[in-house]
């Protein structure tokens, strides 16, 4: 696939619940490789946009295209849902904030990270556990933990389970929302090593969702500021946090200096 393509272009998305705006307008690019993340206050429409992408959503206006494997720009609004589905179990991830909506909570840490596996067709169970235990060692889980369920873990082992899962089939995009949300911070500066190398060691596309402008800093190439369901200043990272242009992004990065 041709790299100086996008793998996702999203044209004016647009979502209303009733009279309430969910976000206008929204309209970006995101190439392999890169990092965006989408900053805001609660309500500035960051979520919304978030289930649009994950197709959890249906726009009122605007539309999403996804480059294929082959380098054909699909929409994802006129795809049939048997094959949305299967693209957001092998090409698409989505790590979500609480990590027990994105596990199997009832199933063992290898399984959860197998299930993915075998919606790719792979069937040898040899195989799949061995490519679940490599992954658990991989976002440093104790390997010997495989046949125990998610409840029997912490919060950050939780969400390592959950990157695990999602990462195991090679997935070319990746939605992440506040993923270090509720952890310690010790807790949230080891996951956040561990996420930027696999991003990095990957080639991923990621949307990152986060209130968290050192987690924006951190993990993302370029920033996207919302407020109130629009898009009010776009850049590279650290160009916008340093020099915000909007006096509403000066706010947010001045609340985050004075804390």
């Amino acid at each position: 696939m041709n790299d100086d393509l996008p793998l996702l272009s999203v044209e004016g998305l647009t979502r209303h619940y009733g009279a309430r705006l969910g976000c206008a307008d929204v309209a970006f690019d995101l190439y392999p490789g890169e990092v965006l993340a989408v900053v805001g206050e609660s309500g500035s429409g960051k979520s919304t946009l978030l289930s649009l992408l994950a197709q959890e959503l249906r726009p009122d206006a605007g539309r999403l295209l996804y480059r294929l494997r082959d380098g054909t720009a699909r929409e994802l609004g006129a795809m049939g849902e048997a094959e949305r589905r299967l693209l957001a179990r092998t090409e698409w991830g989505f790590i979500r904030q609480d990590a027990t909506q994105g596990l199997r909570m009832a199933v063992s840490a290898g399984g959860n990270v197998g299930e993915r596996l075998m919606a790719l067709g792979r069937r040898h169970y040899g195989e799949i556990r061995g490519t679940a235990a490599e992954w658990l060692r991989r976002v440093e889980i104790d390997v010997a933990r495989i046949d125990d369920t998610p409840r029997a873990f912490s919060g950050g082992m939780r969400q390592r389970l959950q990157i695990a899962r999602n990462l195991v089939t090679a997935p070319r995009l990746v939605l992440m929302d506040e993923p270090t949300s509720g952890l310690d911070v010790s807790v949230q500066a080891r996951l956040l090593d561990l996420v930027r190398g696999l991003v990095a060691e990957l080639g991923l596309a990621v949307v990152i969702v986060t209130h968290d402008l050192a987690v924006a800093r951190l993990l993302s190439h370029r920033i996207m500021v919302m407020r109130r369901g629009r898009v009010i200043e776009t850049g590279l990272t650290d160009q916008v946090l340093d020099d915000p242009a909007e006096p509403y992004t000066q706010l947010l990065v001045s609340s985050v200096l004075a804390a």
